[in-house]
């Protein structure tokens, strides 16, 4: 896009889909404080903000198929528009995860399973999906390596606290005084091991962010998997 116009239009896109991560960081956060304090108001706050999640990402998809239509366009800003539209979807999603952690904190009244090393996986995924964004906001290829090598770290700790979990569970049920602590532990462990699942699919998001910020930047796909 050799053009004036084109090149305000694309650094429009990029504007527009940081605005979009930030939304979508400020859901994430308010969705893990209402997990952490079980606060009930932040976590009906983020299931009533998906919507506008939603529209923004429908909104954004449509100016990724116009700048597509667009005439003229150089290899790179074709990789700029293609990443682009990726990283709204994994924005997307991220919302829809967020929304179910909000969902988990509201079903999370009588909890019996302590959810201390979640809160803290939940924090490296928010900060993984940060250092993303910032990456795309800079076209930033060494940070957006960073963030992907970060994955296998975060996908340890989710199987490790999935492991204390369910241990936790076969400790707890043999001192059970019945069925219905039995049952209620069922219930909570379910709860927190969905938690741990969703903050690990959270990070998984953050690194196609950064893997299509690496392949826009270098014209490498070999973070995309």
């Amino acid at each position: 896009m050799t053009d004036e116009g084109g090149r305000e239009s694309l650094e429009a896109l990029r504007s527009d889909v940081s605005a979009m991560g930030k939304d979508t960081v400020a859901q994430l956060e308010k969705a893990l404080d209402s997990l952490e304090t079980g606060d009930e108001t932040l976590a009906r706050e983020v299931i009533e903000g998906d919507e506008r999640l939603n529209e923004t990402y429908l909104a954004l998809e449509s100016q990724c198929v116009d700048l597509f239509g667009q005439q003229e366009a150089f290899a790179g800003d074709l990789r700029f528009i293609t990443a682009s539209f990726k990283i709204i979807t994994d924005l997307e999603r991220i919302g829809d995860l967020a929304t179910n952690l909000s969902e988990y904190a509201l079903a999370a009244k009588h909890e019996l399973i302590p959810d201390d090393a979640v809160d803290e996986i939940g924090r490296d995924a928010l900060s993984m999906v940060e250092r993303s964004l910032a990456a795309y906001e800079a076209s930033d290829s060494q940070q957006s390596r960073e963030v992907v090598a970060s994955d296998d770290q975060i996908d340890e700790l989710c199987r490790t606290a999935s492991e204390t979990v369910t241990r936790d569970l076969i400790e707890r049920e043999a001192e059970s005084d019945g069925p219905w602590m039995v049952e209620q532990l069922l219930d909570d462990v379910t709860r927190v091991l969905l938690t741990i699942r969703d903050i690990e699919r959270v990070g998984d998001h953050a690194v196609n962010i950064a893997a299509r910020t690496y392949y826009m930047v270098e014209s490498d796909p070999k973070f995309i998997y």
